[in-house]
């Protein structure tokens, strides 16, 4: 069985793609994935996904912290919309992760017991090391470092480096670009703190699957990192 931790809904004209909800479904039955953790801009897609679809897609709320209204939505989110965490994605609203107006947002994620995906591997507002304080600030909350660093070596080893050294920071796979490190991630974070995500429609289950497939893990750690894990953390069975 498979989870996919990270995909997305909407148009990204940036990037020349786009994905609906019937599209993402789509997807999700040609590769077998059991359920995926949903973000998207405007928020309502992700409610409208959620409601269609309660068993198998499961949302987190995107937020700007600069936003004054970030942390009522959050709340509306989690315990109206029954959404299982929250999204920032430093990199396009101007901040970086150990920003002090992040902290409200970390205090609400801290209230309702959910976690926060934040996007992770883009100077200069994402680097993995803008991650240390706020984890050491916030060791009662979740944070799932997203991409693992992404594309360069120098981030993604950075990112394992951090997350060592901070218990209560995961990652996940999308975007990731070297197989290799997958089996070096759970074997210096645990079992329990890899998980595989897609990022879709930016990446494509068709390599990211393979991707973990090939990493050189035993079974059963596969199974956390394509299933097990983020069942854990984004409680969705609850």
């Amino acid at each position: 069985m498979i989870i996919d931790a990270h995909t997305h809904l909407g148009n990204f004209d940036l990037f020349g793609t786009s994905l609906d909800l019937e599209g993402l479904v789509k997807i999700l039955d040609e590769y077998n994935i059991e359920k995926a953790v949903v973000s998207a801009l405007p928020n309502d897609l992700t409610r409208r996904a959620v409601e269609k679809y309660p068993e198998r897609l499961f949302g987190l709320v995107r937020v700007n912290p600069y936003d004054n209204d970030s942390v009522d939505l959050i709340r509306e989110a989690i315990v109206d919309w029954g959404f299982n965490g929250i999204k920032l994605n430093p990199l396009f609203n101007n901040y970086v992760p150990d920003n002090l107006i992040v902290h409200p947002i970390m205090e609400e994620a801290k209230r309702h017991s959910v976690p926060v995906l934040i996007h992770s591997g883009h100077p200069p507002w994402s680097l993995p090391w803008s991650f240390e304080r706020l984890a050491a600030n916030f060791p009662e909350v979740t944070i799932i470092m997203a991409h693992m660093g992404h594309g360069h070596i120098i981030y993604i080893n950075g990112a394992l480096d951090v997350a060592e050294d901070h218990k209560n920071i995961y990652v996940d796979t999308a975007g990731m670009t070297m197989h290799s490190k997958i089996k070096e991630a759970v074997e210096r974070l645990g079992k329990e703190r890899v998980m595989y995500g897609s990022d879709l429609p930016l990446g494509h289950p068709a390599w990211e699957i393979p991707k973990v497939k090939v990493s050189g893990l035993e079974e059963k750690l596969l199974d956390r990192v394509l299933y097990e894990n983020a069942q854990m953390v984004y409680k969705l069975d609850s």
